[in-house]
């Protein structure tokens, strides 16, 4: 799920070869030496940073992963001059849908077991990706003055981010403003920063995922209590500051890790293969230049046929 997370920032150009290379070598030298600091022992679990299903582990190293994969790759062709908005939001809706589904699974199933931690974690995923659907829909409606079914599904999902790693950790009154506050956060993320500095990430994998984790793991160092997770610790709030730095240190190793790591691995896959395609294979789309799978036929028909009725008429005209 962590690399699927990458593509999303470097889809539509690079190449397939270069692609396979770099998941296999970014899970084996950047995911799982994060896992194991965090989770199996190491020095990060060690130092007592709290991660309850992958704050810096899956989002803040993706996030980070995919914005620097999609400035040493570089942008699309032209995509500053297009309009990248989702070409068919019935799919949009049904796959956030499924994700924000499926996270109940991966939230509250890292509690390991069927106790009172795996409800709290549960009903916390709900409440922080409802808050977060929510405060998106009210920035939009404020600042577009138009709220979308684009911008709640893409407002859970930074609610569903920013609670990950605090899900068994913090209270639902704590869920709640941990949700709500993603959206701001990530709207400014992806609607300002990426604006001001231009970089190409396709389908805002750090707009959400790297900043909506930094938040939450920060925000996991704020909201912690001992009352509902004697397992965890007690955050900034319950008066531990420590915890706070704690959470500080894995954003930051997060960070370094993925940005380093990420950089060296493509820039040694460039020595063997191209790491990006052609600028016709991409404008024709990596689906039909490499795979040969058009994801509508008729649409490709009716496209041969218009393209054949033109050099018809164009025959007929000499």
């Amino acid at each position: 799920m962590t690399v699927a997370i990458i593509s999303g920032g470097i889809a539509g150009r690079i190449s397939f070869p270069a692609w396979v290379a770099f998941s296999a070598l970014w899970l084996t030298f950047i995911y799982a030496p994060m896992a194991h600091w965090v989770w199996g022992g190491g020095w990060l679990f060690t130092m007592g940073e709290l991660d309850f299903a992958g704050g810096t582990v899956v989002h803040i190293l993706s996030g980070v992963s995919a914005l620097t994969a999609a400035v040493v790759i570089g942008p699309r062709f032209e995509h500053l001059k297009k309009d990248h908005a989702p070409h068919n939001i019935v799919l949009f809706l049904i796959g956030a849908a499924t994700l924000w589904f499926g996270w109940f699974g991966f939230n509250a199933g890292s509690a390991l077991g069927a106790n009172g931690v795996t409800a709290l974690a549960f009903a916390n995923t709900q409440v922080a990706a409802a808050a977060g659907g929510l405060g998106w829909l009210l920035i939009e409606w404020k600042i577009r003055k138009h709220p979308t079914l684009v911008g709640a599904a893409t407002g859970a999902i930074a609610g569903l981010v920013g609670i990950t790693p605090a899900a068994g950790f913090v209270t639902i009154p704590s869920a709640l403003i941990i949700g709500v506050a993603s959206a701001p956060i990530c709207y400014f993320a992806i609607h300002f920063v990426k604006q001001r500095f231009k970089y190409d990430d396709t389908l805002d994998a750090f707009g959400v995922h790297g900043i909506g984790g930094i938040w939450g793991a920060i925000a996991t160092g704020i909201f912690a209590t001992k009352d509902v997770n004697p397992a965890g610790n007690n955050g900034l709030l319950y008066g531990n500051l420590e915890q706070l730095l704690h959470q500080c240190v894995g954003v930051a190793t997060a960070i370094i890790l993925a940005t380093a790591g990420t950089f060296i691995i493509l820039k040694v896959i460039s020595l063997f293969t191209p790491l990006r395609v052609s600028r016709e294979d991409e404008l024709m789309g990596l689906d039909l230049s490499f795979h040969e799978e058009p994801a509508y036929n008729a649409e490709i028909q009716s496209v041969d046929l218009s393209m054949g009725s033109m050099q018809a008429k164009g025959a007929s005209n000499n």
